[in-house]
C-alpha cells in the first residue's frame, strides 16, 4: 500500500504596519502531491505572493499591510520521492559553521567526546549523546540561542536539539545540516527540526530528541541552520504570532528501530 501523508499549517499573525514576509511552510519539491492548497487573508483580503526556490525548498515571498494576516496550508503527500545524492559543494557548505551552529568553538568538546569515531558510528553517536544530556522544554531557550547556549542551559526543543547534533558533527569534519519538517506522530505536535548527516556521499536524517519515526518525515526546507529554515521571517515591521497550528498524519503505523540508517523522503 502506497504511504500517504497528509500536513496542515495555519497562523494568525498580527502587524501594526506594512510587512514583508518571508514562509517557509510548503512541501518541498520533488514529493507527488495529489491536494495542496495555500492562502494568505490580510483581515479577510487575500495577498498576493510569489514563490520562490531555493534548493528543494519553496519560499513563499510577500507584502501586507497592518492587520490580522492569516496562512493556510494543507498538502496530500503521496508516496515516497527518490533522495537526492549530495553534491561536492555540500561537502563544503555544510562543515562549515553557521550563526546557529558554532561547530569550530565546540571543536575541543567534540574531539574529546567521540574521538576515533565516523560515519555512521560517529552520527549515531553524536544523536544519542545530544539526546541523553538535554532535556525536552518548550519555551526554554531564546530565539538567538545557538548550540553554545543549548549544551550550557542543557534543555530546549527541536531546533536547538539540532543545532547542537550539527554543530558536533561538523566538529568532526561530517556535512551535517538542518532539515524543517512535518512530523507525523510528533507530541507535541508542531513543525519540526532534524539534522542530515553526510555519511559515504548521501543524506541520512537523525533526529536526537526521538519524539517522532523518520520513517514519515516531510520536508520542507534545508540549510545551515534555523536563519535558512524559519518557517516564518519578516522586515520592515515586527510582528507578533497569535497563533500556530501545525498537523501531520500518515495512513498507516510508522516505525523507526533508532539504529538504522533512513534517508529522508
Amino acid at each position: 500500500m502506497t504511504l500517504t501523508r497528509s500536513v496542515e499549517a495555519r497562523l494568525l499573525i498580527r502587524a501594526a504596519a506594512d510587512t514583508a514576509y518571508v514562509f517557509a511552510g510548503a512541501v518541498a519539491r520533488g514529493y507527488s502531491l495529489t491536494d495542496e492548497l495555500l492562502t494568505f487573508r490580510l483581515d479577510g483580503a487575500a495577498v498576493a505572493r510569489t514563490e520562490l526556490a531555493e534548493g528543494a525548498g519553496r519560499l513563499q515571498v510577500f507584502s501586507a499591510g497592518a492587520g490580522e494576516l492569516e496562512i493556510r496550508y494543507r498538502a496530500e503527500v503521496e508516496g515516497r520521492p527518490l533522495p537526492a545524492p549530495a553534491d561536492a559543494l555540500d561537502a563544503v557548505r555544510y562543515v562549515r559553521p553557521s550563526r546557529y551552529c558554532e561547530s569550530d568553538a565546540l571543536s575541543p568538546v567534540a574531539r574529546e567526546q567521540f574521538a576515533g569515531l565516523a560515519g555512521a558510528e560517529l552520527a549515531f553517536a553524536v544523536t544519542g549523546w545530544v539526546h541523553d544530556r538535554l532535556s525536552y522544554v518548550p519555551r526554554s531557550t531564546a530565539s538567538g540561542d545557538g548550540a553554545i547556549a543549548t549544551l550550557e542551559k542543557r534543555e530546549g526543543v527541536c531546533r536547538d536539539y539540532a543545532h547542537l547534533t550539527a554543530a558536533l558533527l561538523r566538529a568532526m569534519d561530517m556535512p551535517a545540516r538542518v532539515v524543517a519538517v512535518y512530523a507525523p506522530q510528533l507530541e507535541p505536535m508542531d513543525f519540526h527540526a532534524v539534522v542530515e548527516a553526510m555519511i559515504e556521499g548521501r543524506w541520512y536524517v537523525f533526529d536526537a530528541t526521538g519524539l517522532a519515526p523518520r520513517t514519515g518525515l516531510v520536508r520542507i526546507a534545508t540549510g545551515r541552520d534555523a536563519a535558512d529554515t524559519a518557517f516564518l521571517s519578516n522586515t520592515l515591521a515586527d510582528v507578533q504570532l497569535l497563533e500556530l497550528e501545525v498537523r501531520a498524519a500518515a495512513s498507516e503505523q510508522l516505525r523507526d528501530e533508532g539504529a538504522e540508517l533512513i534517508e529522508l523522503a
